[in-house]
């Protein structure tokens, strides 16, 4: 589901038209320069910056051309996001761009109220308090939530479904996500209306992934839920590959995940990562 909140003043920024309180700030410079924050790395989701750029290009704005576009990259460390949105702010960019992870938004968010931001979370953006309703934001914020957090619930009902004899699921989730707290909590909640048991790991980091599993294999989960998070996303391979190993059953919350999984690709990612 998703589900996408307007905001023309942004189209209006990037065009350099005298809409925001601070227009003069937008036409400063000849070239309008985008401000790309994110929690991951340039490599992680490839297909996610090339969709970026093709967005812009079918906009009127290339890259270099007529617009430039100042990375920075937290590298999956949510704590460095803070310092870079500032770094940003400081350099006056035109528009602010938030993506790889909810906290990039927050970190925006505080860094400026003044430039505009357009942000992406698979979160609900009004509890995190990024904007004031769906249908007005309000202040310099916008964007779009994929809601895919908030399935969480929704998710552990079909994994239920197609393991009914389960009794124990392991969970997997990042502490540095903003979304965390309020997804553990749903599925805790969608875990005990189910008669489940949870079996709760966090990971910020590769090796807290290794420790996580060998703690799920000791406890005897019967099926993995990996909560929604872009590292853990960025991680898909070592999760594929520790889940097929064990013989867990997973449910992600991308496609691609579930894809990595599926005929012989596992040998293959092997080989290709390890």
């Amino acid at each position: 589901m998703t589900v996408t909140i307007g905001r023309r003043e942004l189209l209006v920024a990037l065009g350099g038209v005298a809409v925001w309180p601070l227009a003069a700030h937008a036409q400063q410079a000849a070239m309008p320069v985008i401000g790309y924050l994110s929690g991951q790395s340039s490599v992680a989701f490839p297909t996610w910056l090339a969709a970026f750029r093709d967005g812009l290009n079918s906009a009127g704005y290339v890259e270099g051309r007529n617009v430039a576009i100042e990375y920075r990259w937290a590298e999956g460390q949510y704590d460095r996001l803070p310092a870079l949105a500032a770094d940003l702010a400081r350099r006056q960019v035109t528009v602010i761009t938030a993506t790889g992870v909810t906290a990039a938004a927050v970190a925006a968010k505080s860094a400026t109220t003044v430039i505009p931001i357009v942000f992406s979370t698979g979160g609900d953006p009004v509890k995190l308090g990024l904007v004031a309703s769906l249908n007005r934001p309000g202040g310099n914020v916008t964007g779009i939530s994929f809601l895919s957090n908030t399935m969480a619930a929704k998710r552990l009902e079909l994994l239920r479904e197609l393991l009914p004899r389960a009794t124990t699921i392991g969970l997997l989730f990042n502490p540095e996500n903003p979304n965390a707290v309020t997804e553990t909590a749903d599925v805790r909640a969608a875990a005990d209306a189910l008669g489940l048991k949870m079996h709760i790991e966090e990971a910020r980091s590769e090796r807290d992934i290794d420790a996580a599993f060998a703690a799920f294999v000791q406890a005897r989960v019967d099926a993995l839920f990996i909560a929604g998070d872009p590292f853990l996303t960025s991680r898909r391979v070592q999760l594929v590959i520790l889940a097929a190993r064990h013989g867990l059953p997973t449910c992600h919350d991308v496609r691609a995940n579930v894809e990595a999984r599926r005929g012989g690709r596992i040998n293959k990612l092997w080989r290709e990562h390890f």
